[in-house]
């Protein structure tokens, strides 16, 4: 059950969210990738309405569902291009950020396949996924409440 709707008890915080998230999509990232981004944050942080959400979008993007399904495992599966593994490494080291930071090598195997500016483009991708997590867990918005449908 959801304890508070922040979109409606707080519109200028919601409104503020909306704008980065309105970024991130603008940001000329593949949007299969945004997605695959999305979907793994909201694994690592338990969020099951961002993991509803995001894998509906994936979905109707065309991904895979094979690799929707293996990507807790997406180091050992084969269905993921170089440059994936490395935002999705960056995905995961952002999102565990008090472990250890984001470490050189991260650092540079993202480099061998991003520009500098579309690293801060996966950096505001990853941390506005984390974001969207930590506010749909902390105020109780579920699974099953996203609408696809809705969304066009």
């Amino acid at each position: 059950m959801v304890r508070i709707r922040y979109a409606k008890a707080e519109p200028e915080a919601y409104n503020a969210m909306r704008s980065m998230q309105d970024y991130v999509s603008n940001s000329g990232l593949d949007s299969k990738l945004m997605e695959l981004i999305k979907i793994r944050c909201s694994q690592i942080n338990g969020c099951a309405h961002c993991l509803d959400m995001h894998t509906q979008d994936a979905l109707a993007l065309g991904e895979e569902p094979r690799r929707i399904f293996t990507l807790p495992a997406w180091r050992d599966s084969p269905f993921y291009a170089d440059a994936e593994r490395a935002a999705l490494e960056l995905s995961e080291a952002v999102t565990r950020i008090s472990d250890s930071g984001v470490p050189d090598s991260i650092f540079e195997n993202v480099m061998k396949h991003f520009t500098e500016a579309e690293f801060v483009k996966l950096l505001m991708c990853i941390n506005t996924i984390n974001c969207w997590n930590r506010l749909n867990i902390s105020c109780g918005v579920t699974a099953g409440t996203y609408n696809r449908e809705n969304k066009k």
